[in-house]
């Protein structure tokens, strides 16, 4: 279809303000990278660095010579894996037994669900009940708190609506029960949205912050959220303590560009293996010829 020269024009301005407006967006995070991985003389010698005259690794080196950061990192792994893991289970389970209708109360609990997305309890509630728990200081605190939330457990519900009852049905009729019924057809047919949603809630633990700030007192489990957040204050650098005294400290804000790359890469690879998934309906594989 051939275009119009106004349309080419429109086009072609398009092109050019989105490209500005995505190397505005990706400079701050190039110039974190390029400045994490430069020489620490050339970085104290200049004001900026575009493109570094000498590559160096030193303050990922002595990042990851840091116990306490290795620590951190391990923590927030631990968060992501873990709180994932059980915040699937718990809000698609939840979710498949408000999309059955036969389910007794279920218009009940479902308006419980949507009044917790209209009011929160807020802070010092969560704070006082995660206390009479016994979870003060404990990585569970984190997770719990966290494990699903009325909006995703509404999301997962439509997606299960779409999918036939016929289904379900055949599988009782089968000899299979409720519980293998969601097991053995719904979960297959709904990976993509299980995809999709243990992303979110890998971003989520990954990035925990505010409930580690406010549940975690000891130092030693500390994510990496909570651990670059003291290094971004501290400025002498000395909240990493334990690296190896053999390797001369970068400047501490390289370390903190070093630091911040190393936090956001593992989202950063997590992303290309489950984009994919984002484009697929919820029925892809539910019928086969």
């Amino acid at each position: 279809m051939k275009l119009s020269s106004g349309e080419k024009i429109f086009n072609i301005t398009n092109i050019i303000f989105l490209g500005l407006v995505a190397l505005v967006t990706m400079f701050p995070l190039y110039y974190v990278f390029v400045v994490s991985f430069t020489e620490p003389a050339e970085f104290v010698r200049k004001t900026i660095i575009l493109w570094p005259e000498d590559w160096s690794i030193d303050a990922y080196r002595y990042l990851l010579s840091a116990p306490t950061f290795i620590q951190a990192i391990g923590v927030s792994t631990f968060l992501a894996v873990v709180g994932t893991v059980c915040s699937l289970v718990i809000t698609s389970s939840f979710a498949y037994a408000l999309s059955r209708r036969n389910f007794m109360g279920r218009r009940i609990i479902l308006m419980l669900v949507l009044f917790t997305i209209l009011f929160t309890p807020g802070i010092i509630p969560n704070y006082l009940l995660v206390k009479e728990l016994g979870l003060l200081n404990s990585l569970w605190a984190v997770i719990l708190v966290s494990l699903t939330s009325g909006w995703f457990v509404i999301l997962m519900k439509g997606f299960y609506d779409s999918i036939p009852t016929s289904l379900v049905e055949a599988a009782l009729i089968d000899g299979c029960n409720e519980i293998t019924a969601w097991i053995k057809i719904i979960l297959p047919l709904s990976l993509p949205s299980i995809a999709a949603f243990g992303l979110f809630f890998a971003v989520q633990y990954w990035n925990q912050f505010f409930n580690a700030l406010l549940y975690l007192n000891d130092p030693s489990k500390w994510p990496i959220q909570v651990l670059l957040q003291n290094m971004l204050i501290d400025s002498s650098g000395s909240s990493l303590g334990g690296a190896d005294p053999t390797i001369a400290p970068p400047p501490s804000q390289q370390l903190k560009m070093a630091a911040v790359i190393i936090a956001i890469v593992p989202i950063l690879c997590v992303y290309p293996f489950l984009q994919k998934h984002f484009a697929k309906g919820v029925m892809i594989g539910s019928i086969k010829e």
